[in-house]
């Protein structure tokens, strides 16, 4: 039974402290396949001018967008068993063999470009068209796996699909979500960068410990995280998308069909969206986050009803919208863990690591919220990425992360630098070259020649971990040894760079 009391209440109780701090804020909407039901919202917009934030103030969707994004290939026709290649001729030969489907179900292991830049030293606020991403990414040396094996999220696909829209239609992004939305008059629309102007558009801000601070992404949003809208309007989006009648009739359910990885076995992420359950119910639905917006969008299609979550503060969207859907459906949330592990743990060998902190993994960059899985073991509530765990006698964790079988083992507090890593290092590819001291700091490509140092973290096996701000953001890549003395990297969504030994030296 719904209760639409209980779930208004819940989501005040949220929303109330943003008001109180007196700092930015966001909106609760809660709707039925027949539109808005309940709302509450708090905190500013904009804080310079103390601007209300409000269930109709525009927010950036951020990765919400893919799933509006996925309902225009559905609509257009386009194949998606049909590789990137055969749209998109220019691209790479690795590129251009994964299927339009893998690219978009995160199973493709297309270098997600916004890692793959940040490895090559290009800040995140460098002011990048999607032209240059274009062409940086038709230099991409390759993939990051074999395709079908591994969910592991990447922005590229989507932003490739983007260019396969435009081609076949022969018109802009903007256009072709205004065609869409227009029809309903749905307040959302596609947005190119930070320069382009947004009427009533929330400032996103992330807190540096002492104050809050604007935030900014330079690069080009792209149809990856270019949406622009209101909580209101993409609750009616959402109820549409439910309700299935006319022109949004079938969309929702060949949206979230399951999507197989290579073996046969299902996952959990499916075009633009990621299914998961809460209590006994399904539910559907996905996030968002940009440099000072973080947003969730969860539907629960069996009983028509939903929840969206913007926000301009760089806080988890996931779980407050949980809280309100349980609330409102009468469900049951996860429990929390009676104990998890902390610390920092990795794979005998490869780049895989993970950090376990405040009831929360970090898998190579990838992070989610964990859970009781109810038989002993941990579970992820995936924002994005599927985790299963169980400790095991040893002290090891076992299980599966992104559809792989992981076991990863506690890394031990001695853990020295492995002295084989000391040296510069270059991949001729790409241009880019690092230096690795003995005292355990490298400097790293950044802004051109100006460099960046970091403090490295010694994992066994010679690999070692980097750690480098993007202002909210951590970016921790692995450097690992290979049997030929070669070195590579890896995030969780870029592992394409492969260094050859420079010199020996690597001092200050």
């Amino acid at each position: 039974m719904v209760d639409w009391i209980k779930g208004r209440t819940e989501a005040q109780a949220i929303a109330e402290p943003w008001t109180r701090q007196g700092g930015p804020g966001g909106a609760i909407v809660l709707f039925d396949r027949d539109g808005v039901r309940e709302s509450a919202s708090g905190g500013f917009a904009v804080i310079e001018h103390r601007l209300p934030f409000t269930p109709d103030t525009q927010n950036r969707l951020a990765s919400i967008s893919k799933h509006i994004c996925a309902a225009m290939l559905l609509r257009d026709g386009v194949p998606l068993e049909e590789t990137l290649g055969s749209f998109i001729p220019e691209l790479p030969e690795a590129l251009g063999a994964v299927p339009l489907g893998r690219a978009l179900d995160m199973t493709g292991a297309l270098p997600d470009m916004m890692e793959a830049l940040w490895q090559l030293g290009t800040p995140f606020t460098a002011s990048l068209s999607a032209s240059e991403i274009f062409t940086a990414a038709c230099r991409l040396p390759g993939l990051n796996a074999e395709p079908g094996t591994e969910m592991a999220y990447s922005n590229t696909g989507w932003r490739l699909a983007q260019a396969i829209l435009e081609r076949r239609t022969g018109k802009g992004a903007a256009q072709l979500v205004n065609e869409l939305m227009v029809p309903a008059a749905l307040p959302i629309r596609f947005v190119s960068d930070e320069t382009e102007v947004v009427p009533g558009l929330a400032i996103g801000y992330w807190h540096d410990g002492q104050s809050w601070r604007r935030g900014f992404y330079g690069f080009n949003f792209s149809a990856s995280g270019g949406m622009a809208g209101s909580a209101a309007g993409l609750a009616r989006w959402a109820a549409g998308l439910m309700a299935g009648r006319e022109l949004y009739a079938g969309l929702l359910d060949r949206l979230a069909a399951p999507r197989q990885f290579a073996d046969g076995s299902e996952s959990g992420y499916r075009l633009g969206l990621v299914a998961s359950r809460l209590g006994g119910i399904r539910i559907i639905g996905h996030g968002g986050s940009l440099t000072g917006y973080r947003n969730h969008m969860l539907m629960a299609p069996d009983q028509g009803v939903g929840v969206v979550v913007l926000t301009n503060r760089e806080e988890d969207a996931l779980w407050p919208a949980l809280r309100v859907l349980a609330a409102l459906t009468g469900e049951t949330l996860p429990s929390e863990p009676e104990s998890v592990p902390t610390g920092l743990y990795t794979a005998e060998d490869g780049p895989f690591w993970a950090e376990l902190a405040s009831g929360a993994i970090s898998f190579m960059g990838g992070y989610e919220k964990l859970v009781s899985d109810g038989t002993g073991g941990l579970r992820s509530l995936p924002a994005y990425l599927d985790v299963r765990l169980k400790p095991e006698a040893d002290g090891a964790l076992a299980g599966t992360i992104g559809g792989v079988s992981r076991r990863l083992l506690p890394v031990p507090a001695e853990t020295k630098l492995d002295e084989r890593l000391v040296g510069r290092w270059r991949d001729d590819r790409l241009g880019v070259a690092i230096t690795i001291r003995a005292d355990g700091t490298a400097s790293w490509p950044w802004a051109g020649t100006i460099g960046r140092e970091t403090r490295l973290t010694p994992l066994p096996g010679g690999r070692t971990l980097a750690d480098l701000a993007h202002g909210p953001w951590q970016h921790r890549p692995c450097l690992w040894l290979q049997g030929d003395g070669s070195l590579r990297l890896a995030g969780h969504r870029s592992r394409i760079l492969h260094f050859t030994r420079i010199d020996q030296g690597g001092q200050p």
